[in-house]
């Protein structure tokens, strides 16, 4: 079993029937993505002979599913590396497509594990509004309590009033205690007060959410510092996670935010969220290229197992249509 398997979130629904696997999930959730891909370019490739138009066809299609034009340069050398001059089928064609862009996103996989690290082990949540960050994070915590951790939710966005009550019914649901101050309320106090009381308590996992900050906002922006600053005087390793959520429906413009919160923040790792809900679901590979941390989580749905660990290959052959399983 792969690393990644062993680390499927799984929630057993009392009385149903199973649920779809990850893998189908997954396949469904990026089928718009998939069927917008696969679609043009096998319109373009299929029983033709690959020369060097049917390529720059094919280079000029992924610039358009969002891969942008380096990552779309390369995909289309490596696919026509050992096909030029000859016919191709739709199989081999998403085959093909699949394996290079596996390449492309395989440096840039990583693992969230945060029962594995020091306790308490700090996770700060940053994004924009909209992006799915407090979702994830209610997510997250509902799969660690049900793994048998205890887990802290700090409400450290504490700009919106609707984003204090979407966590304290996300903490009620995972059964995690829910650490909150009233709207307007300093947010980095409230994350010293919330990582202290959990270091006394012997708490496994701190979750922090955070305001869901515009990046062009400088004074929002200084307050996120902040909130790092002020873990850091509890202890420099704090957080030991900052995880970025980002938005898959805004598409490239997801690189800017990539940019400034790695700056600000120091991220180490990325979610995409709402991979279901575009046609352009290539749009993680520019993005993780830009980023200097890796992409640690997907989201295609809104129930807690549709957020998973990401994984290169499976990711790929779903993105062209292709069964997730790694051959």
């Amino acid at each position: 079993m792969s690393d990644t398997q062993s680390e499927r979130i799984v929630v057993p629904i009392p009385g149903t029937q199973p649920r779809k696997s990850w893998l189908d999930r997954l396949g469904v959730g990026l089928a718009k993505s998939s069927k917008q891909l696969t679609e043009q370019v096998a319109a373009v490739l299929t029983k033709r002979k690959l020369d060097q138009a049917a390529l720059d066809d094919l280079e000029e299609m992924l610039i358009e599913a969002d891969l942008g034009t380096a990552a779309a340069a390369r995909v289309t050398e490596a696919f026509g590396r050992s096909r030029f001059g000859r016919e191709v089928d739709e199989n081999e064609i998403k085959l093909a497509l699949a394996e290079a862009i596996a390449a492309e996103l395989k440096p840039h996989e990583g693992r969230f594990n945060p029962l594995l690290g020091a306790k308490p082990y700090v996770v700060l949540f940053v994004g924009v509004n909209g992006s799915g960050k407090t979702t994830t994070l209610g997510k997250i915590a509902a799969d660690l309590t049900g793994k048998g951790a205890k887990v802290m939710i700090a409400a450290g966005d504490t700009f919106r009033a609707a984003a204090i009550e979407q966590l304290s019914v996300w903490a009620q649901r995972s059964r995690a205690t829910f650490v909150a101050k009233t709207p307007g309320s300093d947010a980095a106090a409230l994350a010293y007060e919330a990582v202290t009381r959990a270091k006394e308590e012997n708490f496994d996992v701190v979750l922090i959410d955070t305001a869901g900050r515009l990046q062009n906002k400088s004074g929002l922006m200084d307050e996120l510092a902040k909130v790092v600053r002020v873990l850091k005087k509890i202890d420099p390793a704090y957080p030991h996670e900052t995880l970025l959520v980002l938005d898959a429906t805004v598409g490239r413009n997801a690189l800017s935010q990539v940019e400034i919160f790695g700056r600000i923040a120091g991220v180490t790792g990325l979610v995409m969220t709402k991979l279901d809900g575009t046609a352009r679901g290539g749009v993680l590979v520019p993005v993780a290229e830009a980023s200097s941390a890796p992409v640690k989580l997907i989201g295609v749905g809104e129930g807690i197992e549709d957020l998973q660990p990401f994984d290169a290959t499976e990711f790929a052959r779903s993105l062209v249509g292709l069964d997730g399983r790694k051959e």
